[in-house]
């Protein structure tokens, strides 16, 4: 594969001019990072997604700045040439503007992270403005926002009506003068995600956001499958089913250990006929 050189913000809006997607994976460590990379992902979102998918929680709220920090170095160190994105976790940038840049200066020089990303609109416009001033760049997140699951009632489809559609339309244009380079659209309906990504000049990455965002975003454990039990997303196309791999390789060598057919005798070593004289008195080989 030839050389991979990781992207910048101004190379992704000339990508949105020019109409070319952004491919976007998740990634919460080095060897999800290192395929992702070698497979050819444009950018990879240390999401704070980890918490469901990697931590077994319920939601993303237990999610630590710590946690955060261990996953963007982990995935730093098996995508050196990709650019890397970082959440901000739930209340990190809600808060003084001290504490923002304290959480988002972590993510930059001890996670090694490109940029970091956070959800809302209106009411994170100034914190996205002073780490923009600070030199950082910033993805925005509207739509479905996880970290405010308890506010907006659940995981439900934002945009479904005009009133709807207008906020998401405002938040995005606020998101854009605030500085962010681009925004991320949750579950968002393809018409209003359409008409969001006309309405600015930054890229918009989709994620159950309809086929005319600037690119697409999706969970490693979803494109995979890699998950015990499997919850079905229609948002989500599956690629690979590694999950029922994994099971089945392990539940064979579960198999082949209670019935001592591994380890064979090409997994053994031997040793030579002086160190069998010293073990078993000159009994030799076969001594029990």
């Amino acid at each position: 594969m030839a050389e991979k050189h990781p992207l910048n913000i101004i190379k992704m809006k000339k990508m949105k001019t020019e109409g070319v997607p952004l491919s976007m994976l998740t990634a919460y460590d080095y060897p999800s990072a290192l395929l992702a990379e070698e497979a050819g992902v444009d950018l990879i979102l240390v999401g704070d997604s980890l918490g469901n998918v990697v931590l077994g929680y319920d939601t993303t709220l237990p999610v630590t700045i710590d946690d955060m920090v261990y996953h963007t170095r982990s995935v730093k160190r098996g995508a050196q040439n990709t650019f890397i994105i970082a959440d901000m976790p739930f209340m990190t940038y809600h808060g003084s503007v001290d504490e923002t840049l304290r959480g988002v200066r972590r993510l930059m020089q001890e996670g090694q992270a490109h940029a970091v990303k956070m959800e809302g609109g209106l009411e994170i416009c100034n914190a996205v403005s002073a780490v923009v001033a600070a030199g950082v760049p910033v993805l925005g997140h509207i739509g479905l926002t996880p970290q405010s699951v308890n506010m907006i009632g659940g995981y439900r489809i934002q945009g479904k009506d005009a009133k709807d559609a207008q906020r998401l339309i405002d938040e995005a244009k606020a998101l854009e003068a605030a500085g962010a380079f681009g925004i991320v659209l949750e579950l968002v309906t393809e018409e209003v995600a359409a008409a969001i990504s006309r309405a600015i000049s930054i890229p918009t990455i989709g994620i159950g956001a309809g086929r005319y965002c600037d690119g697409q975003v999706l969970v490693f454990h979803d494109v995979l499958r890699y998950a015990s039990p499997y919850r079905e997303k229609r948002f989500v196309k599956t690629y690979a089913d590694v999950g029922s791999l994994i099971r089945e390789g392990i539940s064979s060598y579960v198999r082949e250990v209670k019935d001592r057919s591994f380890p064979a005798e090409e997994h053994v070593f031997n040793a030579d006929e002086t160190v069998l004289e010293s073990l078993y008195g000159g009994a030799g080989k076969g001594a029990k």
